[in-house]
């Protein structure tokens, strides 16, 4: 099987189950609140860990070559690579996001020892955590499923429909990144991606309205609206915590 296909066929499993983690992770610290779809696209995946997925397939290859004679080390120099290789598409990600949109998919600053509140030692070590996990655990299934892949080409079909579908929601997302960069550029200020979807469900639930788990963006009222009125209510916050 050409390895275009089988990093296509990682991208999708990846990104599905990048989305199942983020939408646990992100919702499951805030129980009081009504669970949003996490992540910059509309649909059940984050390209972040399609990608991740990739690399840490292709990293996990490396082991066969023993860069290193004793098994050990060479496994732990595989794993250590893993953690910086997701640190640095984590970065990428973080920093093209702030520096060309002007949006902030997540926010570590509160977390010791962040660069630029984009990633930090802890996350650093989760990403290590996770690479030791599939390295130890999902790596040979990975296999089997690539095996059954080659045996089964017309499930490619399907990946080729997710790709058709991830493509235009992708184009749907970035014309809402550019009202969000418009507003930012506009205020010389750093639009929270988080914190416009949850501004949203609350104006929604207050009105007594319907949410949209995977359109967190469709409402009655313009999206330069809410975000005019969540920079006033975070302006209004700041002022008390400085009084």
């Amino acid at each position: 099987m050409s390895i275009f296909l089988t990093l296509a066929y990682l991208f999708f499993i990846g990104s599905v189950c990048g989305w199942i983690l983020e939408l646990l992770y992100r919702n499951l610290r805030k129980p009081h609140q009504k669970w949003i779809n996490p992540g910059f696209c509309t649909g059940p995946y984050v390209p972040l860990y399609g990608f991740g997925l990739c690399i840490l397939y292709l990293l996990a290859r490396l082991e066969g070559y023993s860069i290193i004679k004793n098994p050990f080390w060479n496994k732990t120099l595989i794993i250590l690579t893993m953690a910086v290789s997701m640190t640095l598409i984590e970065y990428i990600a973080g920093i093209g996001c702030l520096k060309i949109m002007k949006v902030r998919l997540w926010d570590y600053s509160g977390q010791w020892g962040n660069v630029q509140g984009i990633i930090c030692p802890i996350f650093s070590l989760a990403w290590a955590v996770l690479g030791a996990v599939y390295d130890f655990f999902v790596h040979p299934h990975i296999l089997d499923a690539l095996q059954w892949l080659s045996q089964n080409l017309a499930f490619s079909f399907f990946i080729g429909v997710f790709f058709g579908v991830f493509l235009i929601d992708v184009a749907h997302s970035a014309q809402i990144a550019v009202k969000l960069k418009q507003f930012a550029d506009e205020n010389k200020v750093v639009v929270a991606y988080e914190n416009i979807k949850y501004h949203i469900l609350s104006n929604r639930q207050q009105r007594s309205q319907k949410y949209h788990f995977f359109f967190p963006f469709k409402s009655e009222h313009p999206l330069l609206e809410h975000l005019k009125e969540m920079s006033e209510t975070l302006e209004k916050q700041r002022k008390k915590k400085t009084r």
